[in-house]
């Protein structure tokens, strides 16, 4: 079987106070991204702060990706890495199936690259690509990831709130209820924050706003 593995884990985890609040608040993250982005293996915890799913095709794999990140609360931040190619099951643990196959370990690699990167000239990447197919061009996925996650890094926790709901299909109007704050006020900062583009992009891949 072919598809794209995420291998993900928590940003300074370690820095967070609270690890317990820090698991409810993934794992009800999960629950809402499981919901809304069909996968083959659904995105769940495995050990200490790490979680994995995988899905069928790259754009839902990037589709999930953003939304998981759209979901989790302040200060909570994640990183991803992405790998395309073969899956097999080999077995059954405790953090469920047990997986092999060049998916995993282009996911695996990915991750690796995405803190490497973050740790030195591209300090606001959370995603990286890899496909063990060299004919998948995922310099290509990685040129949009850079620019995508540059914005999604820079937005506070309101710009995310906005950008969720807007991109669910949540009125303007509801939204502004919702913060306190007035319609034209949601308006520009959905256009301010590069809230629009990332839901166009979004959008590019076959997501809905509804």
């Amino acid at each position: 079987m072919s598809g794209v593995a995420l291998i993900g884990d928590v940003v300074n985890s370690r820095g967070q106070a609270d690890r317990a609040a820090l698991q409810r608040d993934l794992l009800t993250s999960f629950v809402e991204v499981n919901a809304r982005e069909p996968a083959v293996q659904e995105l769940a915890p495995t050990i200490g702060d790490e979680f994995q799913a995988v899905y069928p095709d790259i754009r839902s794999a990037l589709r999930a990706t953003l939304l998981l990140r759209l979901t989790l609360p302040e200060p909570i931040d994640c990183r991803c890495g992405l790998g395309a190619g073969e899956l097999q099951v080999v077995g059954r643990s405790d953090y469920g199936l047990t997986q092999d196959g060049s998916a995993w370990w282009s996911a695996r690699e990915a991750i690796e690259e995405a803190k490497r990167r973050e740790s030195s000239r591209n300090k606001s990447l959370r995603t990286w690509f890899v496909a063990a197919d060299p004919s998948i061009d995922a310099a290509l996925v990685n040129a949009g990831l850079l620019a995508r996650d540059e914005i999604m890094t820079g937005l506070g926790d309101r710009s995310r709130r906005l950008m969720l709901g807007h991109l669910l299909g949540v009125t303007q109007q509801t939204l502004a209820v919702n913060e306190g704050i007035s319609q034209s006020a949601v308006s520009q900062n959905l256009r301010s924050s590069g809230a629009l583009a990332l839901i166009a992009g979004f959008e590019q891949l076959g997501g809905s706003s509804t």
